[in-house]
């Protein structure tokens, strides 16, 4: 197998591998767990298996450097940050629209790669990108949820989420170009968002136990959340790792909008698992992605 083909099979991993963290996170919306507990478990195990990572590539002294820890704040900082506003604009405005528009945030990575760091990048390739992209996009779409915002907020949220997920999509590409380990910097940075969340998780408990504030979850709410919250870690690590070892060795601009269609993964779940219907918009996404795979390979 040829090198090009290597590393789009790697980026098609990491899409299907991470979309499975977003599944096991979907699961525990369906149970009822815990958001907070469910970030804190899945940063704990992502933490873990980047250690892992750093301990058998021999990349941990890197991690040791403060260039590591600025790169790490920094896609750290755009993970966390970016999972905190986005939830923050669902509360004011439709997930049918707010997703899609999140998801934009891979024009950017694709944009800096082509104009930045000069990716070449061929007639097949730009519209194969562009049918990745409309896979993104027409997944998250719901005819039957309104499309109108009532809330300014939103706007600020949502402009927030797009910029925040291009520090983390396309700050492993800078930090590629930098030389430095991929697996160090996620570490840091996902050592960072443990260390956020489990702020935030040690709040939420002291107030159930004090009665000062009304508790959002119950235990076993708590206990849900956190369980599948180190599951979805597990896939977590293993997609980003896998998303870098792409942009390491492939094309930013074509690996980026790979990634970006891991939404579909949760859609087949819940196709296969809790019978959900896609709509037809649905099944475009889905013939969307196959069709752009298919033409970058050409």
């Amino acid at each position: 197998m040829t090198a090009p083909a290597i590393w789009l099979l790697i980026s098609i991993g990491s899409a299907a591998v991470f979309g499975l963290a977003g599944w096991w996170m979907k699961v525990s919306q369906m149970r009822g767990g815990s958001s907070t507990s469910l970030l804190l478990g899945l940063y704990a195990t992502g933490t873990a298996g980047f250690l892992f990572q750093c301990v058998a590539d021999g990349s941990w002294t890197d991690a040791l450097g403060w260039k590591a820890w600025v790169a790490g704040a920094v896609v750290g900082a755009g993970s966390a940050w970016g999972n905190v506003v986005f939830m923050q604009a669902l509360r004011y405005g439709p997930a049918s629209l707010t997703s899609p528009i999140t998801n934009l945030n891979i024009v950017l990575v694709v944009a800096m790669s082509v104009w930045i760091y000069g990716e070449p990048l061929g007639g097949w390739e730009a519209a194969g990108i562009v049918l990745l992209l409309a896979a993104a996009v027409l997944i998250a779409l719901r005819r039957s949820e309104p499309l109108s915002i009532g809330d300014r907020r939103w706007f600020l949220y949502t402009g927030a989420a797009v910029v925040l997920f291009s520090f983390r999509n396309g700050g492993l590409k800078v930090t590629s170009e930098l030389g430095l380990p991929s697996s160090s910097v996620l570490l840091t940075g996902y050592f960072l968002s443990l260390l956020w969340f489990a702020a935030a998780a040690l709040k939420e408990r002291s107030g159930r136990k004090t009665g000062s504030a009304a508790p959002q979850f119950s235990a076993d709410e708590w206990s849900i959340g956190l369980r599948l919250g180190l599951l979805a870690g597990l896939f977590s690590y293993g997609g980003l790792q896998l998303y870098a070892w792409a942009l390491e060795t492939g094309k930013a601009g074509i690996a980026a909008p790979i990634f970006a269609t891991n939404s579909l993964v949760v859609a087949a779940g819940s196709i296969l698992l809790y019978r959900e219907r896609l709509t037809r918009l649905q099944w475009l996404a889905f013939a969307c992605l196959l069709a752009g795979l298919f033409v970058i390979k050409l």
